[in-house]
């Protein structure tokens, strides 16, 4: 299992995942971020930084 707080990559946001699969998780951050932060598009550097907060939970 993986883990993903937003608020890691953007402070003030509470929104949290835990998913099987980094896929999965970015998914779920792709539609987070359209629909809450309004990024239509997800720059290549917030998606570096998406993944190097994502972290394995037992």
């Amino acid at each position: 299992m993986k883990s993903f707080a937003c608020g890691d990559v953007v402070p003030g946001c509470e929104a949290r995942w835990v998913c099987s699969t980094e896929d999965e998780i970015l998914v779920n951050v792709a539609a987070h971020a359209a629909a809450t932060h309004g990024l239509v598009e997800l720059p290549a550097e917030l998606v570096q930084s998406v993944h190097r907060a994502i972290v394995p939970v037992s």
